[in-house]
């Protein structure tokens, strides 16, 4: 199979499980803007200085394309499950209590692995709010809503922990 398949010249793509939906869809807008934020997040990788940043960037990017996988799914059991939010959850504190509690608000770009991974996050509440508008219309795991709550939060902690040594725009 080539890079091209020509199923999609009439504006409708193939969903996982099978079904034939259109392009716009807001389902695949969705799914479309998580593929974004995973792009972001391969940018912040390549940025970060910070060797275990990088790693726990590149452990998201591994499940990214099961996430992607259950909102490209209709009628499926959820690849993503509460211990991927349980470990996210887990990681953030250790992370917090490394960096410390925040007393202001953060300007971004003070590096350009922090940058990318501040656009990341504002891309994962993009796709949050796009999710939002897709359950108002079909079915989404409650997991997934969940995963891409705490996945823009994990973003924030990971810039906070590249830039915890990098002293704050005054």
């Amino acid at each position: 199979m080539g890079v091209y398949t020509k199923t999609g010249d009439k504006g409708q793509t193939s969903l996982y499980t099978g079904q034939r939906v259109d392009k716009d869809s807001i389902r695949v807008e969705t799914y479309g803007t998580i593929d974004e934020m995973n792009s972001a997040l391969g940018m912040a990788r390549a940025f970060c200085e910070n060797k275990e940043v990088k790693q726990l960037i590149l452990a998201l990017q591994r499940d990214i394309p099961n996430f992607m996988a259950d909102l490209a799914s209709v009628g499926a059991r959820p690849m993503i499950n509460e211990y991927h939010i349980k470990d996210m959850e887990k990681e953030m504190d250790r992370i917090e209590n490394e960096v410390g509690a925040l007393g202001c608000f953060l300007i971004p770009g003070n590096t350009k692995g922090g940058a990318m991974l501040d656009l990341a996050r504002t891309i994962a509440r993009r796709a949050e709010r796009q999710m939002l508008r897709l359950a108002k219309e079909e079915e989404v795991a409650e997991v997934d809503r969940l995963y891409i709550n705490r996945l823009s939060d994990y973003c924030f902690m990971l810039m906070r922990l590249e830039e915890k040594d990098v002293p704050p725009v005054e």
